[in-house]
């Protein structure tokens, strides 16, 4: 019979925290799901305990990654899912006991929402930043399919393990992409292009892992410049950008934006001006283009690209910009 529920977990040699993560698959209050384990090379005993888990239970199936990487082993999980929804999961967070539950109810009155994340809580509290506490702020404030879109250029929408999707539709898509880029969020532009709707439920249905060797902390392909290249890759191609591609100014004249701004601009862009707060850039130039004050917008009112990255200056900003006349999504776009 067919689950109405895969969850999707790839698995590297995470014995260290894989059973306390079955515990909260166990517990789930939803229980017409398969979990499919797709096994990335592990070397530790995390075979030894899935195969342990198995004998007791049914619902779990095992397949080898027949290539080798994250993004591969993804793509291996889709191509074996049996359910039409999947629910990603790592093997080394935690879910809340009904999050398979709520997010199958949405997902059954929402057919339009081919996405739905929840909110998700770091731990433990110990490890966490402050700047990573800033990040989940910002993270847990959207939950709208509009507040994605406005901000699908700030940060990847979603915590990946907290995502359940429709299987057919991301097959459709192709799946997951294999790059220096963070696969997760090329899969969130992906859709947002071809216009699916993504959406995020208020309560807090995954408990994110933090330490020091997560994925995002080590990979490059999770660092500032591979996310810098993939925004700027669909910002290119977004159609709702390109209707004023001579007609664009970029907030932000520093140096460390100017050079971030350069993923765009050598794809054939050039801005009609750049905004700045600094009296010292005002009245120069750079690229042969004026640096002007946000009162000029006022007037001109070009679409502005607003490439300053820190959170609370891009919120003064937006709100600055709001004040003006101007519309979130529509006159402007916040860029990570």
């Amino acid at each position: 019979m067919t689950p109405a529920i895969t969850i999707m977990m790839p698995v590297h040699n995470a014995a260290e925290t894989l059973e306390q993560t079955l515990d909260t698959i166990a517990e789930q209050t939803f229980s017409d799901y398969e979990l499919l384990v797709v096994d990335d090379h592990s070397s530790d005993r995390s075979l030894e305990i899935i195969s342990s888990r198995r004998k007791n239970d049914p619902r779990i199936r095992l397949v080898t990654n027949s290539g080798k990487g994250l993004a591969p082993a993804l793509n291996e999980g889709l191509k074996h899912a049996a359910a039409p929804l999947i629910a990603r999961m790592d093997g080394d967070d935690l879910m809340h006991p009904q999050r398979l539950e709520k997010q199958f109810n949405y997902l059954q009155q929402h057919p339009d929402i081919v996405a739905l994340g929840s909110r998700a809580e770091l731990f433990p509290q110990e490890e966490v930043t402050e700047g990573f506490r800033e990040y989940m702020r910002r993270q847990n404030e959207l939950l709208t399919p509009e507040q994605i879109n406005y901000d699908i250029y700030v940060e990847a929408p979603f915590v990946h393990p907290s995502v359940t999707f429709r299987t057919d539709i991301i097959r459709q898509i192709g799946g997951y992409r294999d790059g220096m880029f963070p696969e997760d969020y090329d899969l969130w532009l992906r859709l947002y292009r071809a216009g699916h709707r993504m959406a995020k439920l208020p309560e807090t249905l995954l408990h994110w892992r933090e330490h020091p060797q997560r994925f995002t902390r080590t990979n490059p392909r999770a660092a500032r410049e591979a996310f810098d290249k993939l925004r700027a890759h669909y910002l290119a191609q977004d159609p709702g950008f390109l209707q004023h591609k001579n007609n664009f100014a970029i907030w932000g004249a520093g140096r460390i934006t100017r050079r971030r701004t350069e993923h765009l601009l050598s794809q054939g862009f050039s801005p009609q001006a750049w905004i700045d707060i600094d009296p010292r850039k005002i009245g120069n130039r750079l690229k042969g283009v004026h640096v002007h004050a946000p009162e000029w917008l006022v007037e001109t009112k070009p679409f502005v690209l607003v490439y300053v990255a820190n959170h609370g200056a891009q919120e003064l900003i937006a709100a600055q910009l709001t004040a003006m006349g101007y519309r979130k999504g529509d006159d402007f776009l916040l860029i990570g």
